[in-house]
């Protein structure tokens, strides 16, 4: 082979390597997005719900009655799923399963409170100090997840985002 054409095989394969990794990265960012959408529909569906419904004398029955429609979902879910549910399973994650059962608790009243008395575009407040506790608190402090200077930014940018919502809500406020 001559030189230039063993020259142009390595700038061929340097390239594809990095069109590959582009392509994994590209696959990565996409399946993020792809699930954190689902989840925003999801979560929008429930805000429709709850700010569409009537009021109720107990603040937690329509909470109750969602929830329960919601856990009927996950049981057909885990039903068809493959691979086994044991005890043993529930006595080794004993801890986490009561800790994440206490964050649903607290995530589904504190959305009852904020939408009943602020509305659906206080939710911008939720969104962004989720961010600040869920990637700051429990990725970075908690579980020990790289961090790089971009997460920092993003999440300064969160807290600019707090500051800037709560400015603008003032203002109409008045």
């Amino acid at each position: 082979m001559s030189a230039g054409l063993v020259q142009y095989c390595q700038r061929f394969t340097d390239h594809r390597i990095i069109i590959r990794v582009h392509l994994s990265i590209s696959n990565y960012s996409m399946k993020v997005f792809y699930f954190a959408l689902v989840a925003a529909i999801g979560n929008a569906m429930f805000v429709y719900g709850q700010r569409g419904s009537s009021t109720s004398d107990n603040p937690f029955f329509f909470l109750t009655v969602t929830l329960t429609v919601c856990t009927s979902l996950f049981l057909v879910s885990t039903l068809i799923s493959k691979g086994p549910t044991t005890l043993f399973y529930v006595q080794e994650n004993l801890w986490y399963i009561l800790i994440s059962g206490l964050g649903f608790y607290f995530t589904f009243v504190g959305f009852y409170w904020l939408y009943t008395q602020q509305g659906a575009t206080s939710y911008i407040v939720y969104a962004l100090l989720s961010i600040l506790t869920t990637s700051i608190g429990v990725g970075l402090i908690l579980f020990k997840e790289p961090f790089n200077r971009f997460h920092v930014i993003s999440g300064l940018l969160a807290v600019a985002a707090i500051i800037t919502y709560g400015i603008g809500q003032s203002r109409l406020d008045s």
